[in-house]
């Protein structure tokens, strides 16, 4: 039986930060850490002491992880403090060893650091690193202190700062100890999180901030795939037979708080079946035939609602960046001041950039309008020329919801609810929410600036009008909007031909799932360009070691070319040779966000390839990707090293011996959950089994509810419905009771084997 450690985040926000910027500001980020390793980090919100990031993770863990960290990025400095006492006198000495995840204060994005001591009216500073935020020091300052400075008490100050050629130096951080813990412990080493003027450890929960967070870790056991098929046998009966009850039945015992993961575990199993759009034809018939006025169709967050959102964000991830993409790119390039509403307007905001003078309120709205007018035109465009780019099974899953709909309301007063059925989920829970925030739908790296963020919002709340096909134009509070009415109504008629044109395909069509959810060793699951090392070269100075190269992986190989152009000629690695995907210290290279691929050929030589991603997202998700491909190895090691072989000795332990055990333990088992994961069948009806667990009251409810009542008054339920419907819960109940019997006699059993191989000498 198998374990399976998950854990889901969602970083919501920051509030009341610490001013970092000489302008009074902060440009705030947070990561998250398993064991030391940063596995997750947001985007960086510019100028901003309370911080919006909204961003939501998966991390699948190891078994035998310790900690787990969250934490809004200050940075970590890595030093050892002593106090000495000998024949010469008394002193302290400091080895400074390294920083990391150092705020960046240079316009190149890194700093100049370097370190400082103090104690009383002693001090002394390491030298100066260029461009870097993980600099390596490995220098030793000492202090010479006077024998009556050991009874007076006071702090040791270990600071961080960013060397400027012109103006004052920029403060980094801070670390103080107590000069009476080193009575105590006379060396004081390990890494210590700088925090800011003003602050320690013991007053910092009040003054750094706050960070709000959700978190959940769920801890399964998986058991042999033959425990599940009969679960699977009755979610794909409730598709395939026009009654549904385990669905239904699923979507009785279901928590709102929980709808939306049994939604996305759903999509899942459908998907891996080959049945998700009979799954959405059946929940979708069954919304609209319960909804009676057509104005409150799928305005609930119901099962239905939140299985059409993950099934668009399944198949159609890729469609969105075609779509949006570019004009998105755009925006961010052009940042333009744009805002409609007076009591928004900045006009200071307008001199600044304005090089006429001063600039009034109506030429700021006059532009304002042109401007916007101008970037909803392009999505207009660019969405109804999109009909043939748009995955086959979401057009077959609109076509069938267009027909449910149009079947319930017939009505010519109802006209346009078909419509609305599909505009609500394609325009309203798909590409607004995409425009609003980019960085969530992974169409950029960062979160937009206040000015673009603004210029998103107007444009989202545009393109929602679109998508109501402009029926609420004129009944909203916000009459500032009126100057985009005309174009809106415009481009209503484009986007009904659109929604026709979109639909109009056969049903039968051979809807095949995007081959990234699926893992097949023929199917790439992850491409891009990154620079790879040129190991070949040592004599090149290490910037100009990487070179540019384009890579795939499948389940098969990890192999790379000069260009993705077909007629390339590929060098592949087998991932059954892999051992470790770790990442590389940053002074390795002197480049950041590299990893290193370990790989051992079948006569046991091992082999290292270093490749550098553009961002720290990037990189993690290149690490979680050829982790996951590589999961099954045999070979996989236990340790690492962090550093490179450079001169010869390794540059994170310094050892000279090249073959020598890595000095860092491996995180092989750490990777991100997300859409292109391959499906898991086993581990995904393990926790709607879970869902059905926690509802099985309410199911033996279903299952021993005397049939003598009658209906109730309106229902369509004969008396042989409501057997069937019974008989229904009889069987569910009895699968639930089974797997529950099953996991624990596995549990039993492992607790047998654990008790032997304690009993054994």
């Amino acid at each position: 039986m198998a374990k399976n450690t998950s854990l889901y985040f969602r970083i919501v926000e920051g509030r009341s930060l610490p001013v970092k910027d000489v302008s009074g500001t902060s440009d705030p980020y947070c990561i998250v850490k398993v064991d030391n390793e940063v596995v997750a980090r947001t985007a960086t919100v510019w100028k901003n002491l309370n911080p919006f990031w909204g961003e939501e993770y998966t991390l699948h863990l190891p078994t035998g992880f310790h900690s787990l960290s969250f934490y809004e990025v200050q940075g970590e400095i890595h030093f050892g403090l002593e106090l000495l006492r000998d024949a010469k006198g008394i002193g302290l000495r400091c080895h400074f060893i390294e920083a990391r995840d150092l705020a960046p204060r240079d316009i190149s994005g890194t700093s100049d650091p370097f370190a400082r001591i103090l104690f009383n009216n002693h001090s002394a500073e390491t030298s100066i690193i260029k461009k870097t935020r993980y600099p390596h020091w490995g220098e030793t300052l000492e202090l010479e202190l006077e024998t009556e400075e050991l009874s007076e008490g006071g702090t040791v100050t270990v600071e961080v700062w960013d060397w400027d050629m012109v103006g004052k130096n920029d403060f980094l951080g801070k670390v103080e100890i107590p000069f009476a813990c080193l009575h105590k412990t006379p060396l004081v080493q390990g890494w210590f999180r700088l925090l800011p003027l003003g602050n320690n450890e013991d007053d910092a929960g009040g003054k750094l901030g706050a960070l709000r967070l959700k978190v959940r870790l769920v801890e399964d056991h998986i058991l042999p795939s033959t425990y599940y098929q009969p679960l699977i046998d009755l979610l794909v009966q409730s598709v395939i037979s026009p009654d549904g009850s385990p669905l239904t039945m699923l979507e009785e015992v279901t928590t709102v708080e929980s709808r939306q993961d049994v939604a996305m575990t759903l999509v899942k199993i459908y998907l891996g079946q080959g049945l998700v759009v009979p799954f959405l034809d059946y929940l979708n018939t069954r919304e609209v035939n319960h909804t009676l006025d057509p104005n409150t169709l799928f305005r609930s967050n119901s099962l239905a609602s939140k299985a059409m959102e993950q099934f668009m964000k399944a198949v159609g991830m890729l469609y969105l960046h075609e779509v949006l993409k570019p004009i998105i790119n755009r925006i961010f390039e052009e940042k333009k001041y744009i805002e409609l509403d007076p009591c928004k307007i900045d006009l200071n905001r307008t001199r600044r950039i304005s090089f006429k003078g001063a600039v009034s309120e109506a030429e700021v709205r006059e532009s304002s309008v042109e401007m916007l007018q101008g970037y909803l035109s392009n999505i207009v465009e660019s969405i109804i020329g999109s009909v043939t780019q748009c995955p086959p099974v979401m057009r077959v899953a609109f076509k069938q919801l267009h027909k449910r709909v149009e079947e319930q309301f017939p009505e010519p007063e109802n006209e346009d609810v078909k419509y609305l059925a599909i505009s609500g989920f394609f325009f309203l829970r798909f590409l607004a929410p995409a425009i609003l925030t980019p960085k969530l739908f992974h169409l950029r790296d960062q979160h937009a600036d206040t000015r673009t963020s603004r210029t998103l919002l107007l444009l989202a709340k545009a393109v929602q009008s679109v998508g109501n096909l402009g029926l609420q134009l004129g009944h909203g509070k916000e009459l500032w909007m009126e100057p985009l009415h005309p174009i809106i109504l415009y481009s209503v008629a484009s986007v009904k031909d659109f929604l026709d044109k979109l639909i109009d395909i056969d049903s039968e069509t051979k809807c095949e799932v995007p081959q990234r959810a699926v893992f097949l060793p023929s199917v790439t699951v992850k491409e891009g360009y990154l620079q790879k090392h040129k190991a070949e070269s040592p004599q090149l100075l290490s910037r100009f070691s990487f070179k540019k190269r384009y890579f795939w992986l499948s389940s098969e190989t990890l192999s790379y070319a000069k260009t993705p152009d077909p007629w390339q000629v590929r060098s592949s690695i087998p991932i059954q040779c892999v051992c470790a995907v770790e990442r590389v210290d940053e002074n390795a290279f002197q480049q950041q966000h590299v990893l290193q691929v370990v790989t051992q050929d079948n006569d046991g030589q091992m082999h290292t390839i270093y490749t550098q991603c553009k961002n720290v997202n990037e990189l993690n998700q290149w690490l979680s990707a050829i982790r996951k491909a590589s999961i099954y190895n045999r070979r996989m090691l236990p340790s690492f090293h962090p550093g490179a072989y450079r001169s010869g000795k390794w540059t994170c332990c310094l050892q000279a011996d090249r073959a020598t055990s890595g000095c860092s333990r491996t995180h092989s088992a750490v990777t991100l959950g997300d859409w292109s994961d391959p499906l898991d069948p086993d581990a995904e009806t393990q926790t709607i089994y879970k869902q059905l667990l926690q509802g099985r009251d309410k199911l033996s409810i279903r299952c021993f509810k005397s049939l003598s009542l009658s209906p109730p008054d309106g229902a369509d339920c004969s008396v042989e419905l409501l057997k069937h419907r019974q008989a229904a819960a009889v069987r569910l109940l009895g699968v639930v009771l089974d797997l529950e019997q099953a996991h624990a006699t596995f549990q039993r059993q492992e607790r047998v084997e654990a008790g032997s191989l304690i009993l054994t000498p």
